[in-house]
């Protein structure tokens, strides 16, 4: 039997915990036997995070050792300012080099790039720790758009319930998309989420800084509708376009346009999740011209369809 080994340390979140153990407990082999034996390892007792006054402690019978020899092994999410447990980071080298699989759910991505198995390739984990994971992990390719990345051995989720997208998608890799639809039926979620982690992000306003590019930022703002080009941006903020060009990346790590392009989709996003607005009226308002520009824009960045993200967010 395939035995899954969920990684719980201290300052584990409860929920990233338990998602792991109720997706492997409730698969089955077509003649109706368990598909996976699940193992929840802990050295003690150890604290969770649950965003409670009072947080609780879990125990188990099963000793972080007793992951050695399992053929899949997933860390729960942790709080990332934890330092990870040297014992738990010498486990998951030892069975990633006998060839088991590892993954992690959320913030469990810091453990596993703590333990040097994200090196050289692209992970993700919770879009508000995305910038501290690439930051702490430059050898990290960090990817805060997805809700989970597959690299054959080694699979990291985004933030919290993107935990359950992964294990499906593993149930799906190990048994096929027949047991991860009857998984799916089961803990009643769809078999596979439309799009990214990118349509839950939350951006942040404007700094208003009336000596840098605050104001200027404020201004762009209030003016998606218009066709804006670089040079209206630098004559609005009474500097030559390079010069623009130069203290926007200084100051926000990206480009006039891009950063326009950035607001735009997000009153794109605000216009659908509020409004009935049909897709032409979404789009001129939001400054994106057409229904086809705005499908464009919305599919590439925000990982799924202004449609869908209506039927998924509106009210």
């Amino acid at each position: 039997m395939h035995v899954v080994a969920i990684l719980a340390l201290d300052g584990v979140s409860a929920f990233d915990l338990a998602i792991p153990c109720q997706v492997f407990a409730v698969v089955e082999q077509p003649d109706g036997t368990p598909a996976y034996e699940v193992r929840v390892c802990s050295d003690r007792t150890v604290t969770t995070t649950a965003g409670l006054q009072e947080p609780f402690r879990i125990s188990s019978s099963y000793g972080l050792d007793d992951a050695r020899g399992a053929d899949t092994v997933i860390v729960a999410g942790v709080a990332p300012e934890l330092a990870p447990s040297p014992h738990a980071v010498e486990i998951l080298r030892d069975v990633a080099a006998d060839g088991a699989r590892v993954a992690s759910i959320c913030s469990g991505a810091f453990v596993l790039a703590a333990a040097g198995l994200l090196d050289g390739g692209r992970a993700t984990t919770h879009w508000m720790f995305a910038d501290r994971l690439a930051a702490e992990f430059p050898q990290v390719e960090v990817d805060p758009g997805v809700l989970y990345v597959d690299n054959g051995r080694v699979l990291t989720s985004a933030g919290i319930a993107a935990g359950l997208d992964l294990c499906l998608h593993m149930v799906r890799r190990d048994h096929g998309a027949a047991a991860a639809a009857r998984t799916a039926r089961m803990i009643v979620m769809a078999p596979q989420r439309a799009g990214g982690q990118a349509q839950f992000i939350e951006y942040p306003d404007p700094v208003q800084d009336s000596a840098d590019l605050g104001p200027t930022l404020l201004w762009m703002q209030e003016n998606l509708e218009r066709p804006l080009t670089v040079a209206d941006i630098a004559a609005r903020a009474a500097m030559s376009s390079r010069t623009l060009i130069r203290r926007f990346r200084a100051q926000t790590g990206t480009t006039p346009l891009q950063w326009l392009l950035g607001r735009r989709l997000q009153r794109a996003r605000e216009l659908l999740e509020t409004t009935d607005l049909p897709m032409s009226r979404v789009a001129g308002q939001a400054g994106l011209g057409s229904p086809e520009t705005l499908r464009h824009h919305f599919s590439r960045n925000v990982g799924t369809t202004p449609t869908a993200y209506r039927a998924a967010f509106r009210g």
